[in-house]
């Protein structure tokens, strides 16, 4: 990952960036706006100065907490490919598709605050993960593990179904089976029915 002005970082400040960056979405997930900087920087093991020289202001902070989420999730997809098969791939990115939304869900307050500041965190998160799914689902449609009539937009809209019913840690259990209920969804037809 490299810095946004576009010059990558030394490989121990990209270090410091991304300990930043994951305590961010920790605290702000669990104390919203009345997170302080100090915290933020005492979860990454950070100085507060290193915190303030990568994130000078709160919404600088969030936004890019937020982008590094999206930016996760959305590599994890050709990484999970690359190491199992199509359907245990889609399985295990349906699961951190969840982890994802669930910290969103908590920093929805932060992220408010993001928007009424001019700043649309939003922007391009929407394509990237719905490229993600595409990329997953014409991996399973190739392997015959998917139907090939699902589209990317359907499974983000499931997905964000699920993951708003089964925010907390309480309802993982429910996510689990929802996501079972999607996979086997997915299957394709056997010929009888889709002939029918």
């Amino acid at each position: 990952m490299v810095r946004e002005a576009g010059r990558p970082l030394r490989a121990d400040a990209q270090r410091n960036r991304d300990k930043i960056l994951a305590a961010a979405v920790r605290v702000f997930s669990e104390e919203g706006l009345a997170a302080h900087f100090e915290r933020v920087a005492k979860e990454a093991g950070v100085g507060t100065g290193t915190l303030y020289r990568n994130f000078p202001t709160r919404e600088a902070l969030i936004e890019a907490a937020y982008r590094n989420e999206v930016a996760r999730l959305c590599d994890a997809a050709p990484d999970l490919l690359a190491t199992m098969p199509p359907h245990e791939a889609l399985r295990a990115w349906m699961h951190r598709f969840v982890d994802y939304a669930t910290a969103k869900l908590g920093m929805a307050e932060a992220l408010r605050a993001v928007v009424a500041s001019g700043v649309n965190p939003y922007a391009e998160s929407r394509e990237l993960i719905q490229a993600a799914l595409s990329t997953l689902l014409e991996a399973g449609v190739a392997a015959g593990t998917v139907r090939s009539d699902i589209l990317p937009t359907d499974m983000f809209a499931a997905l964000a179904g699920i993951a708003l019913t089964s925010a907390g840690p309480e309802q993982r259990e429910q996510a689990e089976r929802l996501i079972a209920l999607l996979l086997d969804g997915l299957r394709p037809l056997p010929p009888q029915l889709s002939e029918g």
